[in-house]
């Protein structure tokens, strides 16, 4: 058959390359002081084997290859196939079974919780390497996500800091707080390049305005990421965060509809998060969400700060190496335009604002309906109502105070709520 040709081809040649390597000694011309000297001098830099792979070579395997030409000639050095191919030398069959069996209850257990299990029970000894199970799992097609529906994926990481950010919400478990028991929000931000998180606080709610503090906390810190990679949730996909990275120059970026496994670093963060912190806490002694806050901007800098194996370094060493890449942000006055909230609303005639009953306004034009542009200042639900034509109105309070303005031109007015006034209702700022 071809293949058995091709066998004993590569074979043979890798006899003569063995040979050529011991000839001198069996020859004896070799220059060196004695043959294990010469041995180590050859060895001393990788050989190039017939198949184009590179290898270095201990001198006594080379002293092994010289006795067995010794013996048996050319045909000793022709590489044999092991006996005990196929199995492991250090997974006992105790062991081995283990293994079948966790696969075969939970698959999507992976190589390292198998091994500390196997560790756990007694199974292998701890001087067994994980590599050894890993090598194990992989070669007898035992990893986990072998459902042919789901999606190839294929490790993918930025060449510098702040050109991704991904972001989620995580789950946590309940407080009590005032005895009321809530249910806890973690929303984290991370670098694609680096593994900092960049930006992680704790909340009752998950919503989009959460969601914006965090990400200004991070812009304000580190600076303007190039891409933000987020899921469809409805913190994160919403037209107010589309026109915030459009005045921030941010490229938004959503997973395909339940696909939330593409944010993997993202997600395994969330998993390393509960395994070395969460886990460790007594959720029954946390007493408040600024305490709970606390603990995790400790997590936080524990974890910025820890080395992480799939960076070779700590996420704060990988961040100094690039962290003149993002942009700043020209001001914080400049940014706290840009997380504006806008929407638009029509004055009726009876002078209220449509879907807005806490606001009221009396023009002098009955007639003048414009569309109002509420822009909520500072995070604070504060509206900025922009008028684009020349018109004179009135500003009513629940009180019945009226302050009245004259030929506005293109004036922002500020208009707090109604009902947490216990004065003059009206405000009003100039742009330059």
């Amino acid at each position: 058959m071809p293949k058995d040709i091709e066998t004993i081809k590569n074979d043979a040649a890798v006899a003569q390359f063995r040979f050529a390597l011991i000839a001198p000694v069996v020859q004896g011309l070799y220059p060196d002081a004695s043959a294990t000297a010469y041995y180590k001098r050859v060895i001393k830099n990788p050989l190039t084997l017939p198949n184009g792979s590179s290898i270095t070579y201990s001198y006594k395997t080379l002293e092994k290859w010289k006795s067995q030409y010794s013996i048996g000639g050319l045909e000793a050095l022709i590489p044999s196939p092991r006996s005990d191919k196929g199995s492991s030398r250090t997974l006992n069959d105790e062991a081995i079974e283990e293994i079948y069996r966790l696969k075969n209850d939970f698959p999507r257990m992976n190589a390292t919780q198998i091994y500390d299990k196997l560790v756990r029970d007694s199974f292998i000894p701890s001087t067994v390497s994980v590599d050894s199970v890993q090598r194990f799992i992989r070669h007898n097609d035992l990893k986990s996500a072998r459902d042919p529906n789901l999606r190839d994926r294929k490790a993918f990481e930025e060449d510098s800091f702040g050109k991704i950010w991904q972001a989620d919400t995580c789950y946590l478990p309940y407080i009590t707080e005032d005895g009321k028991s809530r249910r806890v929000y973690c929303i984290m931000i991370i670098d694609d390049h680096s593994r900092l998180l960049v930006g992680g606080e704790l909340f009752y709610n998950d919503n989009a305005y959460n969601f914006q503090k965090v990400l200004k906390n991070a812009i304000a810190t580190y600076g303007i990421p190039d891409k933000l990679y987020v899921d469809n949730g409805c913190s994160y996909s919403n037209e107010q965060l589309s026109m915030i990275c459009v005045s921030l120059g941010i490229l938004l970026l959503h997973t395909k509809v339940r696909d939330g496994a593409s944010k993997g670093k993202v997600e395994r963060h969330f998993r390393t998060m509960k395994e070395r912190w969460l886990y460790t806490l007594d959720i029954d002694s946390i007493t408040s969400l600024a305490q709970f806050n606390g603990m995790l901007r400790d997590y936080i800098r524990t974890y910025n700060t820890t080395f992480h194996r799939g960076i070779d370094t700590t996420p704060l060493e990988r961040y100094e190496n690039t962290k003149h890449h993002p942009r700043r942000p020209l001001s914080r006055e400049w940014l706290d335009d840009c997380f504006y909230n806008r929407i638009t609303r029509k004055v009726r005639k009876d002078s209220t604002l449509s879907q807005l009953t806490t606001y009221a306004l009396m023009f002098l034009c009955s007639s003048f309906q414009p569309k109002l542009t509420f822009v909520f200042f500072r995070m604070t639900w504060i509206p900025l109502l922009f008028f684009s034509k020349t018109r004179s109105f009135l500003s009513t309070g629940p009180t019945g105070m009226r302050t009245a303005i004259r030929n506005a031109t293109t004036l922002p007015l500020i208009i707090l709520r109604l009902e947490l006034l216990t004065d003059v209702q009206l405000f009003l700022r100039t742009f330059l």
